[in-house]
């Protein structure tokens, strides 16, 4: 098997290339969605969030009050320690979704591609129980990340902003990576960098 690392910054385009990594065959482990899987209702994750954050954590439907959520932990003096207590909540969960999800794909192809898409990677590197064979970070310029999620997310410029910053910083992302990928490009020349990448990969698991 080869092990992908996938991140980038928020609204740079990581998700684009996530998607396009699976139709090209690779296994892809999305960690927003194991995030959204470890709290869902009725499950540990939300009851040690209310057991922690109070009941203002709960929508009316008694799931996760995810606006609530992201304005406590994003905005205000606390921020910072707010946001560390939910994470030394979620993060352990998912680490066991994502090593769940990665054997149940081995089982299938010992050979796979597996791409594990993280947008926090560069901040919880050193927590996870994975090591990678390639790492790679979507980047674009800040003023097009916060364009996009003004225009697609309907945030105010200041909360774009506070979500960049709440961030690993670029200069952090690549870092870590061996691969950038500049989605500030046509969109035709990024999969084509892509497809080569993957080419690459699938050479290696033979």
């Amino acid at each position: 098997m080869i092990r992908i690392g996938l991140t980038g910054g928020i609204a740079a385009g990581k998700s684009t290339v996530a998607t396009h990594l699976r139709e090209l065959g690779a296994v892809l482990i999305d960690y927003d969605a194991l995030a959204r899987k470890a709290v869902e209702p009725g499950s540990v994750g939300l009851r040690r969030i209310v057991d922690r954050f109070g009941p203002d954590a709960l929508d009316k439907q008694g799931g996760l009050n995810r606006q609530w959520i992201a304005r406590h932990v994003f905005s205000g003096p606390n921020a910072e320690s707010e946001r560390k207590a939910l994470d030394d909540i979620e993060h352990p969960l998912i680490y066991e979704l994502a090593s769940a999800a990665e054997r149940h794909a081995l089982a299938i192809n010992p050979d796979a591609v597996v791409v594990h898409d993280i947008p926090l990677l560069a901040e919880v590197m050193d927590d996870l129980p994975f090591r990678f064979d390639h790492i790679i970070t979507v980047e674009a310029p800040e003023d097009v990340r916060v364009e996009r999620m003004m225009r697609t997310r309907g945030m105010s410029e200041r909360q774009a902003l506070d979500r960049i910053a709440h961030q690993p910083s670029r200069k952090k992302r690549e870092e870590i990576s061996d691969t950038v990928v500049d989605s500030s490009q046509s969109m035709e020349r990024m999969f084509e960098y892509v497809d080569t990448l993957m080419r690459q990969w699938l050479l290696n698991t033979r």
